[in-house]
């Protein structure tokens, strides 16, 4: 994994986070494997209904559109 990639891929969540926090939850980066990217969603978004659209419609289309190497995005 190369750091760049890891810490880009950090960023764009930062980007996100207060949208995500906004609504009384959170992501947290737990590894990037190749070009995938395993998250875990905490707080609200652990139990929301919401949360495989959040994490697919909003997590990963922002990370692969900040960062072209990422193909994929997981929660763990």
């Amino acid at each position: 994994m190369s750091e760049e990639i890891k810490k880009r891929v950090q960023e764009a969540l930062n980007d996100i986070r207060p949208q995500i926090q906004g609504d009384g939850g959170d992501v947290e980066l737990v590894a990037v494997e190749g070009s995938v990217v395993k998250v875990r969603l905490v707080g609200h978004c652990a139990c929301c209904p919401m949360s495989q659209a959040t994490l697919k419609n909003g997590i990963e289309t922002y990370v692969r559109e900040r960062v072209s190497e990422i193909q994929k995005v997981e929660s763990v």
